[in-house]
């Protein structure tokens, strides 16, 4: 997979941009290259075909969990007596596809149990059905950067997703790779449409008039 340093190199090459020209940062490339990435993105998840890309997906080993209200976890009306845990800190950024953000997988952190995706309102309308107390499966739901879980008390769990922004402080053995330097999470086979789209921006964005026209609009030549 591409380095986030090689596509925005490969990009800036080939408008031909000098590295200090203020309107032309790499984090403004970068930040066209996410962009359309996302369009193009969360049209494939549409049609569930990102799924089956592994190397697009990134995991958090072990993210901490802290107790916190049923009112907080938008769970107000559940009744009866219900743990609702929450990941301690905001997550990092995640690509939206269709369905919210990219998330594969929420498990344990061995990974032997993996929790299903609810809404609040879809976990309480199940919790006053008669057969619920025999629903063994454990849920999760996504607010504002954090996730949700109800009758959990793990400590911590286990995320897999598409993230956007640098994960390495989530990942770190005291081996941190520069974020410049890490995968582009973008699937191969969109990434040249992506470049494509950056390239026509920005070649819109940095076409110069050339003297000829510069003499024809200019009264005072």
């Amino acid at each position: 997979m591409a380095k986030i340093a090689e596509v925005v190199s490969r990009i800036r090459g080939q408008v031909k941009a000098e590295s200090q020209d203020a309107f032309v940062t790499d984090r403004y490339i970068y930040s066209l290259v996410q962009k359309f990435s996302q369009v193009l993105m969360r049209r494939q998840d549409s049609v569930n075909k990102l799924m089956k890309f592994n190397s697009i997906w990134k995991s958090l080993p072990y993210v901490e969990l802290i107790e916190v209200d049923k009112v907080e976890a938008q769970c107000s009306g559940i009744k009866s007596d219900c743990t609702f845990m929450r990941t301690k800190h905001e997550l990092p950024n995640m690509i939206e596809g269709f369905w919210g953000p990219l998330i594969r997988t929420v498990s344990s952190i061995d990974g032997s149990e993996v929790l299903q995706p609810t809404q609040p309102s879809i976990y309480l309308a199940m919790s006053k059905t008669t057969s619920f107390r025999y629903n063994k499966i454990k849920y999760f739901w996504f607010i504002d950067n954090h996730l949700y879980f109800p009758n959990l008390e793990w400590e911590a769990v286990k995320i897999e997703a598409v993230f956007d922004s640098d994960i390495s402080n989530w990942q770190c053995d005291n081996k941190c790779i520069p974020y410049y330097e890490q995968d582009v999470n973008i699937p191969e086979f969109l990434l040249a449409e992506v470049e494509a789209q950056v390239l026509n921006i920005m070649t819109a964005g940095l076409k110069i008039p050339s003297d000829d026209a510069d003499n024809k609009i200019n009264p005072h030549r």
